[in-house]
This record gives structure tokens, sequence and C-alpha cells, in this order.
């Protein structure tokens, strides 16, 4: 699938939890959104499944929308579950798994500085 199929159409409603299904055994994302200052993107992951410890320096928001994530930020543990936020910021090291089969939006934001 093209980048430009993965962005979302304007001035639709569409439900986040039909977008993209936790596969079996691995991991699928979907970029919704793109611009200059940043991208929104869902993820689902499968139990067991994540992201490995890494920085970015875009300043990032998980929102859970589905299932339980465990976020390891700056080596603290984050639960996170289904109507929960949590801030990562910019430059310091995370790391996410799935604690059970799992979806997130991930929305990350470049500075304006």
């Amino acid at each position: 699938m093209t980048a430009a199929a993965q962005v979302i159409q304007a001035a639709q409603a569409l439900s986040l939890l039909t977008l993209l299904t936790p596969p079996d055994q691995g991991i699928a994302s979907r970029m919704l959104a793109k611009t200059g200052g940043g991208n929104l993107t869902l993820f689902a992951f499968d139990r067991g499944q994540g992201l490995s410890e890494h920085t970015s320096p875009f300043e990032a928001f998980v929102m859970v929308l589905s299932g339980a994530l465990e976020l390891r930020i700056g080596g603290a543990a984050v639960p996170a579950t289904p109507g929960t936020i949590v801030r990562m910021p910019a430059d310091v090291p995370h790391a996410v798994d799935a604690v059970e089969p799992s979806q997130m939006l991930l929305v990350m934001l470049r500075s304006s500085d």
C-alpha cells in the first residue's frame, strides 16, 4: 500500500478500532496524517510485541484504544489502558510492550523552536 493510500481522507468520521487489526504474532501500523509539524499513526500489536527502546526528536503522545500496554519512558514503567494518554518527551529513551493484543494512536509533534 502506498503512503498516500494510507492517509485518511478529509471530512469523514472513521472508527479508529476498525482501521487496523492487531495481527497474529506481529505489529501493524497505518499513518493517518503527516505534515511538517508531525504525524498521526495508528499501531496494532499482538501480545508480547512492541517497539524496542529508541529516542525521537518529536514530542510524542500515546493514546491507548484497546488492550494494555506497558511503556518505558526514561527507565520508568508506565502502564497504559484504554482511554489513557501518555506523553513521551522528545529525546528521552522510550519503548512500548503489548501486555495483550492492543491498539494505540501515536501523535508526534515537531517542536516549533
